[in-house]
């Protein structure tokens, strides 16, 4: 039997370290709600509003997060995104903090990542074709056998990218953030 709730809006829940109440949420907004080691897993979220809340730890295995979910202003610690289920994954993150996070061998083409903190986050083997990385800081982030093709990495900063080891093509960088993708060659750029 599906539980689904629509259009309702959560406000200071504490939902830490249980598993949360329903099986689909349909245009619902959260705010300031603690998913501190909670289990979203097989929770399926539809065109749904995160602000202020926390998911450090948060189990998301098979969670579903579709028709561009936003988490805003949001801390997710460690979270495991490659354990989300990838069909019609579309999400953006604004002003939030996701270090440590994982996105290993996942799938997230044309995401937007703003203002937001990335690091030491695992892209590994991840395809993020035509994400934005605005204004971010991708300080330690993981890249290997990435395929960022027709990625913005214009206003990024921080990042170590090592262009034999990853597919960029038609991505972007601007001169100011260059040495990111040089790093490897041991050169001094002035």
């Amino acid at each position: 039997m599906n539980n689904i709730i629509l259009d309702q809006t959560f406000t200071n829940h504490d939902f830490s370290n249980q598993k949360i109440p329903g099986t689909e949420y349909d245009n619902c907004s959260f705010v300031n709600c603690d998913f501190t080691e909670a289990n979203l897993s097989v929770v399926l979220f539809l065109e749904c509003t995160f602000i202020d809340c926390n998911f450090t730890q948060v189990m998301m295995k098979q969670a579903s997060f579709r028709d561009a979910c936003v988490f805003e202003n949001c801390k997710l610690l460690g979270a495991n995104f490659s354990s989300c289920n990838a069909f019609m994954f579309s999400v953006e993150f604004k002003a939030c903090v996701l270090d440590y996070a994982s996105f290993y061998g996942f799938e997230l083409k044309n995401i937007l990542f703003a203002k937001s903190k990335l690091i030491g986050v695992d892209f590994t083997e991840a395809t993020i074709t035509g994400s934005v990385f605005n204004n971010c800081d991708l300080s330690t982030a993981i890249f290997d056998q990435t395929n960022a093709e027709k990625v913005d990495f214009r206003t990024a900063i921080n990042f170590d990218i090592d262009p034999t080891n990853n597919r960029l093509k038609k991505a972007t960088f601007s001169k100011d953030n260059m040495k990111g993708l040089l790093k490897k060659f041991d050169l001094i750029i002035e």
